[in-house]
């Protein structure tokens, strides 16, 4: 049975279009007024402006969207959604400005929220999921990425699997799993023998398909260029795309690996080379800069003017994670885009929309407001875009459509 649904009287809707945008031409929006937008069962048939009459039915479901302006659905290419307990006892040490690598040596970081993600059920672990999950959702995120990590052993790292392919199935959101396993090493191991018990866990993954993608922490005393290449290679040879936290910290050459290996993306970036600025403008491989997590560490920002100078695909994130960035304000994040990273507006939504949906292999589905692509649409309480990034710290989502189907209405899930 076929669903119709024609959103109607939206002020403006804005959208990029395609596949992905690079360098300058994150710049190039889709702009009409007086908007309306036609949606058969899950997918958008015609987008136009003025008289929408025509594709009215008995059958239709009307919505009026009252001058707000509708913009694609937000992809959060970058996630760390499934924990145990937060870290708020390593604020002070953070705000005193002790560096995160020696709160890590010490046990606390990464290796803290460890011990607190073993200890919960999975039961426990996914109710305390669904929540976060849910409050990204509300600042207008419908699809997103979601890492393991905080198990560092194989039956808590698939327990966070298994939780993110659940929320995939059993809520209306997208979420693409991505095994983390080497976000640290654990305590009783020496790196050496816990990457060779990553191998083990890493042909697991692959043979039973619970992650689309593999990660690693390439960072100054966790894993370096060489460590980050035997992993992620291993992953690549089961069938794993690559993502890797580059170049967060300490300038180590992760962005270049990451093009070396044709990674979907390069994450962090606060520390790149300008030569490897260079090469990652020239690959197709993602620079996915977190600004959160600069905000909440009180460090430098990804040199993101620098990156789409040299014609680069940026991508914007939030990072949710207990340890430096626990928010889930997605639309904060894409504020600090404009205020810290000195991003227009126009290149921070196609940060947000498009270039994170190319990020996670998903753009020829989402990303964008065109005619056969899925109906992920968000419904701002607002006149223009400048203005949801210049009236900063505060939700202007209003209504969330995922698939066709509206799943928020008034700031509150059906």
């Amino acid at each position: 049975m076929k669903i119709h649904t024609l959103i109607y009287n939206i002020g403006n809707l804005y959208t990029p279009q395609g596949e992905f945008r690079r360098g300058k031409d994150m710049n190039d929006i889709f702009h009409i007024k007086n908007a309306y937008i036609v949606i058969e069962n899950d997918r958008i048939t015609h987008i136009g402006s003025g008289d929408y009459k025509k594709y009215v039915n008995s059958e239709t479901n009307l919505f009026d969207a009252k001058g707000m302006i509708a913009l694609p659905g937000f992809v959060d290419s970058h996630t760390h959604l499934v924990f145990g307990g937060s870290r708020e006892h390593e604020f002070s040490k953070k705000i005193q400005g002790v560096p995160y690598l020696d709160i890590l040596k010490s046990g606390g970081g990464i290796l803290s929220t460890v011990e607190m993600t073993r200890k919960l059920s999975f039961d426990e672990l996914y109710n305390k999921s669904i929540g976060s999950l849910y409050e990204l959702a509300s600042y207008g995120v419908t699809t997103l990425e979601a890492k393991s990590g905080y198990g560092l052993n194989r039956e808590t790292e698939f327990k966070q699997l298994d939780i993110i392919n659940k929320l995939d199935k059993e809520t209306p959101f997208t979420i693409i799993p991505t095994y983390l396993g080497a976000h640290a090493v654990p305590k009783g191991f020496d790196k050496e023998s816990y990457i060779e018990s990553l191998f083990l866990d890493i042909e697991e993954v692959g043979k039973t398909k619970k992650a689309k993608f593999i990660d690693v922490f390439c960072e100054d005393s966790v894993f370096n260029v060489e460590d980050s290449k035997r992993i992620l290679q291993k992953g690549i040879d089961n069938g794993l795309l690559v993502k890797i936290h580059a170049d967060e910290i300490v300038s180590l050459g992760g962005a270049g690996l990451a093009v070396d290996l044709n990674a979907k993306s390069a994450d962090h970036l606060m520390a790149i080379s300008d030569e490897d600025i260079k090469r990652i403008s020239k690959s197709n491989t993602v620079a996915n800069l977190l600004p959160s997590t600069s905000f909440y560490l009180n460090k430098a920002y990804a040199p993101a003017r620098k990156l789409i100078d040299q014609n680069a695909i940026v991508s914007l994130s939030s990072d949710f994670n207990p340890g430096s960035s626990p928010s889930e304000n997605f639309q904060f994040m894409s504020q600090l885009g404009c205020i810290k990273l000195r991003m227009t507006p126009e290149e921070v939504l196609t940060a947000t929309t498009i270039n994170g949906a190319y990020n996670l292999g998903m753009q020829e589905d989402i990303g964008s407001l065109e005619v056969g692509k899925k109906a992920d649409i968000v419904i701002m309480d607002a006149e223009n875009l400048e203005y949801i990034y210049y009236h900063y710290g505060i939700n202007h989502t209003k209504h969330v459509f995922k698939n066709g189907t509206q799943i928020m209405k008034d700031r509150r899930f059906n």
